[in-house]
C-alpha cells in the first residue's frame, strides 16, 4: 500500500518533536490522520516498537496539547508486509484555539491546517478563536444533582473488561469541574440521568395520531441507548427468501444505516439546550430527529464527507469504549453507501434523518399480515413481540430478544457457562454476548454470583 500526503492526511517516517504541531492543526479544522511509519514517498517503513509507541502517542495527546482532546482523537496500529505502522484520526475539536502547552496561545503554539502543511496561526487568528469560543460544554456545566450513583454505568463498563473499582475511574472520565463537582457529562451517565429519549409510533404517514409513545430515560444514558436500538430493530421488520441452500433478509430500512443514524443522533445531540433525539416511525419511514444543527465551523460538505467535530467529546468516548462508535466519521459515510443526502434536513437548530421503507419489503410484509401467511417471513417477523421462548417460558415475563432468550437457555443449562463458551455456542463476538448479557442483568433477569472466574450466573426468578 503507498500512502499519500493530504489535507487530512500527514505522513511520519518516525515519532518526532513536530507530532504534535500536526494533532494541534488538526484539531483546529476539521479533522484528518497523523499515519507514523511511512516516509514522505508514501512507503510503509514500520516502527521499532508500535506498542511503545502507540501509548507515546496517547500520552503525548494528553499532556503536551491544550485544552484537552480527550476523546477526539483515536489510536491504531496496523501490519503490512511485516511492517508496523500507526494510525493517529484526530477528530476537529470545539474548544478552538488548540495549542502546545509550553508555547501557549501563541503562533508557537498554535497551528492549522491549510493543504498538505500545518501552518503557524497569525495572533488575530488566535484571538478570533478566543473571542468566538464556546465555554459551555457537558464537563464545564456543573450537574443540578450531585448526589449521582452509577450502578448501571459500572456494569456496562465490567461487562466491556474495564476495571471500575479504582477511585480515578469517574475522574479519567472527566466526570467532574475544576472545582470537583459532578458536571453534565457525569449526570447523563448516573443512574438519575435527567434526559428522556422518545419514540413515537404514528397511524399512517403524518404526524396526527399516535398508535405508541414510549420513554426511554431517566436512567444511564447508555442503557438508553441500548434500548433504543433494540426497540428500532422491532420495528425494523424483515422478509426473508430461501432459494436452497441461501436465505437472504431484507429489511424495511437498511440496518447499519439506521443503528449509526440513531447513535449518531444520541451522541452529537445538544442536550445542555434541552433537548433530546426523538424518533418517529411511520408507516413508510423512520424520522430521527437531534438537536442542535451542525456543530459551529462544521459546514454542510464538511458534514457529508464524514469530518468529524464531535459536540459532545465526552460522550464519544464513551461511546467508544462501548464500541458504539469506530473510526470518527466512519457513521456518516456507513449511511451514505446505502442512501443519497436528501435524507438528511439540516437547519439552524435541527438535523432531521429520514430513512423511507424498502418498497418490496414494506409490500411483501403487508400482503404476509393481510393473508395470514405461516411462511418462513412471517416467522422472523414474529420476533417483535420479543417474549421469551424456550426453557425459561414462564418463568420470566419481561421481555428479551431472540439472542437474549438464548443466553438465558444457556445459563439454565449451565449456571457456570462463560463468556467464551456463549460466543461459540451462538456464534457471536465477545462485545455481542457482553451488551446482551449486560442488559439482562440491567433487566433484574440475572445475576453473577461470585467472581468473575469462580462465580456462577443465576437466573432471577
Amino acid at each position: 500500500m503507498i500512502f499519500a500526503e493530504t489535507e487530512c492526511v500527514e505522513l511520519k517516517e518516525k515519532l518526532n518533536d513536530g507530532f504534535e504541531k500536526e494533532v494541534v492543526a488538526f484539531l483546529n479544522t476539521v479533522g484528518g490522520q497523523v499515519i507514523i511509519g511511512v516516509n514522505d514517498s508514501g512507503e510503509i517503513v514500520g516502527v521499532d516498537s508500535a506498542d511503545k509507541d502507540a501509548l507515546a502517542v496517547a500520552d503525548r495527546i494528553k499532556n503536551i496539547i491544550a485544552p484537552s482532546a480527550m476523546g477526539l482523537f483515536n489510536i491504531e496500529i496496523k501490519a503490512e508486509g511485516g511492517k508496523c505502522y500507526i494510525i493517529v484520526t484526530v477528530a476537529g475539536g470545539l474548544e478552538k484555539p488548540y495549542y502546545i502547552r509550553k508555547y501557549g496561545l501563541s503562533s508557537k503554539g498554535c497551528f492549522v491546517r491549510i493543504g498538505t502543511q500545518s501552518c503557524p496561526m497569525e495572533q488575530f487568528q488566535i484571538d478570533k478563536l478566543l473571542a468566538r469560543k464556546v465555554n459551555r460544554t457537558l464537563s464545564t456545566v456543573i450537574a443540578q444533582r450531585q448526589d449521582l450513583t452509577f450502578t448501571q454505568l459500572r456494569i456496562f463498563y465490567e461487562e466491556n473488561g474495564f476495571d471500575t473499582s479504582g477511585e480515578y475511574f469517574f475522574k479519567n472520565l472527566g466526570m467532574f469541574t475544576e472545582d470537583g463537582k459532578f458536571n453534565y457529562f457525569a449526570m447523563l451517565l448516573s443512574d438519575q440521568s435527567d434526559v428522556s429519549i422518545k419514540l413515537a409510533r404514528f397511524k399512517g404517514k403524518d404526524k396526527v395520531e399516535i398508535i405508541t409513545n414510549k420513554e426511554f430515560g431517566y436512567c444511564c444514558i447508555l442503557k438508553s441507548v441500548y434500548n433504543v436500538l433494540d426497540a428500532l430493530d422491532n420495528y425494523n421488520l424483515p422478509s426473508v427468501e430461501i432459494t436452497y441452500p441461501k436465505r437472504v433478509e431484507k429489511y424495511l430500512v437498511d440496518k447499519t444505516a439506521l443503528r449509526e443514524a440513531a447513535i449518531n443522533a444520541i451522541v452529537h445531540n445538544d442536550y445542555l439546550r434541552g433537548g433530546a433525539p426523538l424518533f418517529e416511525i411511520y408507516d413508510d419511514r423512520i424520522n430521527i430527529i437531534s438537536c442542535g444543527g451542525l456543530v459551529s465551523g462544521l459546514s454542510q460538505e464538511e458534514f457529508f464527507n464524514g469530518y468529524s467535530m464531535p459536540r459532545n467529546r465526552e460522550l464519544m468516548r464513551v461511546f467508544r469504549d462501548m464500541e458504539l462508535v469506530e473510526n470518527f466519521g466512519s457513521g456518516m459515510r456507513r449511511i451514505l453507501q446505502k442512501y443519497n443526502r436528501d435524507i438528511f434536513k439540516i437547519s439552524e437548530n435541527f438535523i432531521s434523518t429520514e430513512l423511507k421503507y424498502d418498497e418490496q419489503v414494506s409490500s411483501k410484509i403487508k400482503s404476509a399480515i393481510v393473508t395470514n401467511e405461516t411462511d418462513e417471513s412471517l416467522k422472523v417477523t414474529g420476533k417483535v413481540t420479543g417474549k421469551v421462548t424456550g426453557k425459561v417460558t414462564g418463568k420470566v415475563t419481561r421481555k428479551v430478544n431472540p439472542t437474549q432468550s438464548k443466553i438465558l437457555n444457556l445459563i439454565e443449562e449451565d449456571p457456570s457457562i462463560t463468556v467464551k463458551d456463549i460466543m461459540a455456542k451462538l456464534s457471536l463476538s465477545e462485545s455481542g454476548v457482553r451488551k446482551n448479557i449486560t442488559t439482562l442483568k440491567l433487566s433484574g433477569l440475572i445475576k453473577r454470583i461470585g467472581s468473575d472466574k469462580a462465580g456462577y450466573w443465576k437466573i432471577i426468578k
